[in-house]
């Protein structure tokens, strides 16, 4: 039997503060959450962090109320909601959660069972905790907006990605490795950064502190067929007309203003946007497809064909670990995932 305190650490802010300020982040105790009746409640293990974080952080004031952040755990589960049919006690898992709920930068955390996949078992449990939110978001991106297929690897062409060395670029490289035959070429402007994206599945690299045009043209004369946009898609939306090809997709995550979307009309572009807390924000008829999906991600990476992007661990959850982790983030330099682990 699992003992269960009445209350748990966590890491929380409590308004919105740069993040070289310190109670921009801080250490609290909370009440330990009761899983509702599809929930689990998860023992966190580890953590990582993504742009979700800061961006929650710098444009959400909880107005002096504890909000914890925290989108991509792993755990054991230590209790389940008497309509929970896919879990039991002891099973460890990795999920990346809801947006509207409260984040898993806590001890124990309460998550809907239908969003939540087994643990790769050849993973630590930082390893796994690096995964969730972006192979969701990679997964979703590519073979429900782009159109691609997970079991025909015939499938051949071109795919752009931009910032093929953060989380989600690393991992759509990866995946379209794996799973089809398309060419990833991938942008990145450092060496550090051009090493990792080719070691995660990227056969070609340009970068995207120069012209985007005239780069892939060298690798690909006749255009490319797909672009998954993780950043800079509002500067780059004249390049994506100009060299994707008639018909082609455009896939993106990232967030802008408005954009002169009729440059694409021509050529029959379509534009999809990938929000990978959609399902679990609007409660929609398909919402164990996440669930679904971390299982088959799991099982790639216990067969050897897909491998965790985690790069740093901080060490412990903590608010001076997560705040150097926000900081990273928030300058555009990272690399793979940062992860934590334990309290």
């Amino acid at each position: 039997m699992i003992q269960i305190p009445q209350t748990m650490p966590a890491v929380a802010y409590l308004k919105s503060l740069p993040v070289d300020d310190a109670e921009s982040l801080v250490d609290t105790t909370l009440p330990v959450p009761q899983p509702g009746p599809r929930d689990l409640l998860v023992r966190v293990e580890a953590v990582a962090v993504n742009p979700v974080d800061y961006k929650v952080r710098q444009n959400n004031d909880p107005g002096g109320e504890p909000k914890v952040l925290g989108w991509d755990a792993a755990g054991t589960v230590v209790a389940v909601g008497e309509e929970v049919t896919s879990f039991r006690v002891g099973d460890e898992v990795f999920y990346a959660g809801a947006i509207d709920r409260p984040g898993a930068n806590s001890r124990f955390h309460a998550v809907d069972e239908r969003l939540v996949g087994h643990k790769p078992a050849s993973l630590s449990f930082a390893e796994a905790a690096a995964l969730p939110l972006t192979s969701l978001t990679a997964w979703e991106g590519l073979f429900e907006h782009l159109g691609l297929h997970t079991d025909a690897l015939k499938q051949s062409g071109t795919l752009l990605v931009t910032a093929a060395a953060g989380g989600v670029g690393a991992m759509v490289s990866q995946l379209a490795r794996a799973l089809t035959s398309l060419t990833v070429i991938g942008t990145a402007s450092r060496p550090e950064t051009a090493e990792f994206a080719r070691r995660m599945g990227a056969a070609h690299l340009v970068d995207h502190r120069e012209p985007l045009a005239p780069q892939v043209r060298e690798v690909a004369p006749e255009g490319v067929d797909l672009v998954f946009g993780t950043t800079g898609t509002d500067r780059n939306l004249a390049a994506y007309a100009d060299i994707v090809k008639p018909f082609g997709r455009i896939v993106a995550i990232d967030d802008f203003g408005p954009v002169e979307i009729g440059l694409l009309k021509s050529k029959s572009i379509s534009f999809h946007w990938e929000f990978m807390f959609t399902r679990s924000l609007h409660q929609t008829a398909d919402l164990a497809e996440q669930g679904r999906i971390l299982d088959q991600v799991s099982r790639l990476v216990d067969a050897g064909i897909l491998t965790t992007t985690a790069t740093t661990d901080l060490g412990k959850i903590n608010a001076e670990h997560l705040r150097e982790a926000h900081r990273v983030l928030e300058s555009g330099k990272a690399i793979g995932k940062i992860t934590m682990t334990g309290f």
